[in-house]
């Protein structure tokens, strides 16, 4: 991996990208990280799923699930780094598929990478913001015998949301300032929190139980099925890292802080992450008791049943403002390719989603689309008891099948790929080829039946979700977005190929 100095000013190498300088320029190469990190945020992603994680596979799973799918996310992440480095624009995952496909058929390929990045983001800040919807039901619940109902736990949703949107409305300095204090609120509190798991108690789970025992509460027989199923945890937890690239028109010396930012974010939550689920295992005191949780939340048991009431509930809301910073940054992420694609006319009502606030130089409608259509998503839970790993699973196949078609793309190109200051090297083609593969099986594992039997309560809807929108897009590029989208694009393209033949 090799960054590089000199070369074009951001602005003159946005411009040569065919963009015009709009938002404001003000993020370090550590703020551009900040977003990332937060995002992933394993006191998110890691705690939210804890309880599907406990009956998929159990101890075992949750941890050897962790090591191996945080390798493999470096992996996609080191491809996706290297071609941000090269097209360093807030349009992301579908301008790199643009510029990166044959030019006969490259709006094509980025008309639809661009709406599975758009399925991706939605489904990542609802996954989120219902999680803290629900650690924040269980607190009350502890706190005031506030009683968890699905009804309950989507008014604190929407509650999440609004809040998140105002703050990307109107606080545009305290969220650049928020995400910032969100690193070191999560490294902080996983020391915390990991420190108080591994002293306080008098008791811990042994070694074999956190690396070996395997629970299976699916319904499900085969054991490699449920184990595999069980990946879902941890592969939701390495969402959104693609944040660091839609943040570069935002960003200094973005063609290096950008792919930093994606690859630093992954390999830093992978090490927290990995320490927080020890902490938390080897902290069991009642496997059936955790699982069993009034509360509706199982880590909030833990906590309780090995720290006390006390010092359970305090932590509890470390958890809790972790998992807000990282809702806000999601939606401040969202947002942003949000305004990107429809500043190409992608979206419906483009003209609206792309506005950009004149004294926040924000983007604001597009937040409250990205906020409205969490909360779309995830209303199903009022009739589905699994609807929250239904939207996990969504987000990982939108966002992972966009994030890897840009790098199918660059292997497809070889060596006239033109590459950034930032880059892999002779190692490019073969962490390339790793990435495709694993997100080809990671695809197809996540849109399976996640509970048996399989009925209207428990039936995992995201191949549904990932249909209609793939169907609304491909009816939409056949009756008139091909004739249209991103075309003097695809026409200098065309004569550029043909003047290289």
């Amino acid at each position: 991996m090799n960054p590089g100095a000199g070369g074009p000013s951001d602005e003159e190498r946005l411009a040569q990208l065919g963009y015009t300088q709009v938002l404001a320029r003000r993020m370090s190469a550590f703020s551009n990280y900040a977003v990332s990190f937060t995002i992933i945020s394993v006191l998110s992603g890691c705690l939210t799923l804890y309880l599907f994680g406990m009956n998929t596979g159990g101890p075992a799973v949750i941890t050897w699930g962790w090591v191996a799918v945080g390798l493999m996310t470096l992996f996609v992440g080191l491809a996706m780094a290297e071609i941000c480095s090269a097209y360093p624009t807030s349009a992301g995952l579908y301008f790199w598929a643009h510029r990166l496909a044959p030019a006969r058929s490259a709006a094509a390929w980025a008309w639809f990478t661009g709406w599975f990045n758009v399925l991706g983001q939605v489904a990542v800040t609802a996954g989120i913001d219902f999680g803290a919807a629900s650690f924040l039901g269980a607190y009350l619940n502890l706190e005031f015998g506030w009683e968890v109902t699905p009804g309950r736990t989507i008014l604190l949703f929407a509650a999440i949301l609004l809040l998140h949107g105002l703050l990307n409305t109107f606080g545009v300095r305290v969220v650049a300032l928020l995400n910032s204090v969100s690193v070191w609120w999560h490294v902080l509190g996983v020391a915390v929190i990991v420190g108080a798991l591994a002293l306080v108690p008098d008791r811990h789970q042994p070694a074999s139980f956190v690396f070996g025992e395997f629970v299976n509460n699916t319904g499900w027989g085969s054991g490699v099925y449920v184990v595999l199923l069980g990946l879902l945890m941890a592969q939701y937890t390495f969402t959104g890292y693609d944040a660091s690239a839609h943040m570069t028109e935002e960003t200094h010396d973005a063609s290096t802080a950008g792919p930093k930012g994606i690859v630093r974010s992954i390999w830093t939550s992978w090490i927290a992450g990995f320490v927080l689920l020890l902490g938390f295992t080897f902290a069991i005191q009642s496997y059936e008791g955790a699982l069993a949780s009034p509360t509706g939340a199982p880590p909030a048991q833990i906590l309780l049943d090995a720290l006390g009431v006390t010092a359970g509930k305090l932590l509890l809301l470390v958890v809790i403002g972790a998992q807000l910073f990282c809702g806000m940054a999601s939606v401040t992420a969202n947002s942003r390719m949000i305004y990107a694609f429809s500043r190409d006319g992608a979206l419906p009502f483009s003209r609206v989603w792309h506005t950009v606030s004149p004294r926040t130089r924000t983007p604001v409608a597009a937040v409250w689309l990205a906020a409205g259509g969490a909360l779309a998503l995830g209303l199903p839970y009022l009739i589905n008891v699994t609807a929250y790993a239904a939207v996990t699973s969504i987000a990982v196949i939108g966002l992972y099948i966009a994030y890897v078609i840009p790098t199918l793309l660059r292997l497809r190109k070889g060596d006239a790929f033109e590459r950034g200051p930032w880059h892999l090297g002779r190692w490019s083609r073969g962490i390339g080829v790793v990435a495709v593969g694993w997100v080809g099986v990671i695809t197809v594992l996540f849109m399976l039946p996640q509970v048996s039997p399989v009925t209207w309560e428990t039936f995992n809807y995201a191949p549904v979700a990932v249909l209609v929108v793939l169907g609304f897009a491909a009816s939409w590029w056949l009756a008139s977005a091909r004739h249209w989208f991103l075309r003097a694009e695809r026409d200098r393209a065309a004569v550029a190929e043909t003047a290289d033949s």
